[in-house]
């Protein structure tokens, strides 16, 4: 459990988390379509899944 929340803390999940958040208020508020922050959003996550993703496998690879 501890380790789980100190990669929650990690700078690139409070990005993410930051910018989700951030996105989600604009486009509520109506100043994003749904379509840009479906853009946005997409590729927010992609980069975060994705150097979670190469940092996993070089972690299993040492």
């Amino acid at each position: 459990m501890k380790k789980e929340l100190e990669k929650l803390i990690d700078v690139k999940s409070i990005v993410t988390l930051t910018l989700t958040v951030a996105f989600v208020i604009q486009t509520v508020r109506g100043v994003m379509t749904s379509g840009q922050f479906l853009t946005v959003f997409t590729t927010v996550i992609a980069f975060y899944f994705g150097t979670q993703y190469r940092k996993n496998g070089k972690e299993e690879t040492e």
